[in-house]
């Protein structure tokens, strides 16, 4: 017990040091009060042990009230929930800072004392730069657009609380119980040996399937097809990849399949929101440019993520460590079964916790949702763009985190797509199939939502 509790300790002083030192790569460059908040949000949120699917609603409201805020006082875009309406004059700089400011609380309120302290220096920080009744209006302005948006998503189904999922398990004994043939290939909590009662939780986040979104029209509107046959080829090939590359002992991979694979086991929306902090610091973005960007990758990301479990529970497909386990009961020839499989991600120390999600298998959220992401900032940076990335999940050998480095953004959804498929937790299909409904959600995120005014003006002229 004691042993444990000294790993325990290290472990969370190594993600201490983790989080410090990913701050200090989004801040580090900062040149206006978007990118500083966005750091900000980031550490908030590795503090308060978010889960990636419920980060991806933080991060659209925040970065959706920023947005709102700053563009309220010099409109260039069209806004998102809230019209501009802020007095005159009003503090962009502080508009954005009282909004970030604003939301965060009302989502940490545990965390008041450190966002408060971080609220008043930033604050502080403006004067010399906008006149006292210029900020003051700013931080009014910023107040009123966050508590707004709350008020707008708090009535979007995220609550309240629905009744634990438990998919198949709720109607029938468990495998290997002679189930009915109908439910083979269907979800089922699933066993993790990190989490110290044994795994077996209850579906995560099903109220997502049913959400209203942001920019969609409903969370089906880009329903993916259903997931190959059991009895398919298709299936076969993707179950013998996994059995082999995802298991934990005796695997495939190589040292660096094995790196990628816990590197990628963070919180998705964070790892691409550093990635933006990066590219927007280099590029030298300005602020209202900030706050559109961080906004439509954060809104983008947000309905991935809805349309991701709009398909996840309609198919309601099993993880492979369960079809592994009773590959005998799916009616293929080619899918050999293992009945003490281990996926990598289960079973390793650094990423405790953070084995099999407790939800269907089909499609990979982060692929969705990186998807998202890849196609917002390559259409801001351009696809063939150089860029490195840290996890939060992944401490190096000594505390310090490990880097990875990619030269387009396709190269790295890629990488995603196999770190899932080596971690054990994802078929090659449900992560590019994943991707491409992130992508087609960001496309349409981008063509409907917060809009330059003035390529709108065009287009109305050339109706006219």
């Amino acid at each position: 017990m004691r042993s444990e509790k000294i790993v325990a300790l290290q472990v969370a002083r190594a993600f201490a040091v983790i989080a410090i030192v990913l701050s200090l790569c989004v801040s580090a460059r900062a040149s206006d009060q978007v990118l500083d908040w966005v750091a900000v949000m980031n550490n908030t949120v590795l503090a308060g042990g978010t889960s990636p699917l419920i980060t991806g609603r933080v991060v659209a409201m925040v970065s959706a009230s920023v947005f709102d805020a700053v563009n309220g006082i010099e409109p260039r875009y069209e806004p998102l929930l809230v019209a501009p309406d802020a007095p005159k004059p009003a503090s962009r700089r502080a508009a954005a800072i009282e909004a970030a400011y604003t939301m965060l609380v009302k989502l940490y309120p545990l965390q008041m004392a450190t966002l408060t302290n971080t609220r008043n220096a930033s604050i502080a920080a403006l004067t010399g730069l906008d006149s006292a009744k210029s900020i003051q209006n700013g931080i009014n302005w910023g107040d009123t657009v966050a508590n707004t948006v709350f008020a707008i998503r708090s009535s979007d189904g995220f609550t309240p609380t629905p009744p634990p999922f438990l998919g198949v398990l709720g109607i029938i004994p468990a495998l290997p119980s002679a189930p009915p043939a109908s439910t083979i290939g269907a979800w089922r909590p699933t066993p993790t040996s990190t989490i110290p009662s044994g795994g077996n939780l209850s579906g995560a986040g099903p109220q997502f399937a049913s959400m209203t979104p942001w920019v969609l029209t409903r969370p089906s509107q880009f329903r993916l097809p259903p997931p190959f046959a059991l009895t398919s080829a298709e299936y076969a090939t993707d179950y013998n990849e996994l059995k082999m590359m995802g298991v934990l002992n005796g695997s495939g991979r190589n040292g660096d399949q094995s790196q990628l694979a816990l590197f990628w086991a963070g919180n998705t929306s964070l790892f691409w929101d550093r990635i933006a902090s990066q590219l927007s610091a280099e590029r030298h973005l300005t602020l209202t440019q900030n706050a559109h960007l961080f906004a439509l990758l954060n809104v983008a990301m947000a309905d991935a993520g809805i349309a991701c479990w709009d398909s996840k529970y309609r198919y309601v497909f099993w993880r492979p460590i369960t079809a592994i386990r009773n590959g005998d009961l799916d009616n293929n020839p080619s899918t050999d079964p293992d009945p003490n499989w281990v996926p990598f991600l289960d079973s390793h120390p650094v990423v405790a916790y953070r084995g099999t999600p407790a939800h269907p298998e089909y499609p990979s959220g982060h692929s969705t949702v990186s998807g998202a992401a890849a196609f917002i900032l390559a259409a801001a940076f351009g696809e063939e763009t150089q860029f490195t990335v840290t996890s939060d999940a992944l401490p190096g050998p000594t505390g310090m985190p490990i880097i990875r480095s990619f030269s387009s953004f396709k190269q790295a959804t890629a990488e995603v797509a196999d770190a899932r498929v080596f971690a054990g937790i994802h078929y090659r299909t449900s992560c590019v199939l994943g991707n491409a409904l992130g992508q087609a959600v960001a496309a349409y995120v981008s063509a409907h939502a917060m809009r330059d005014r003035d390529d709108d003006d065009d287009r109305h002229e050339e109706r006219r």
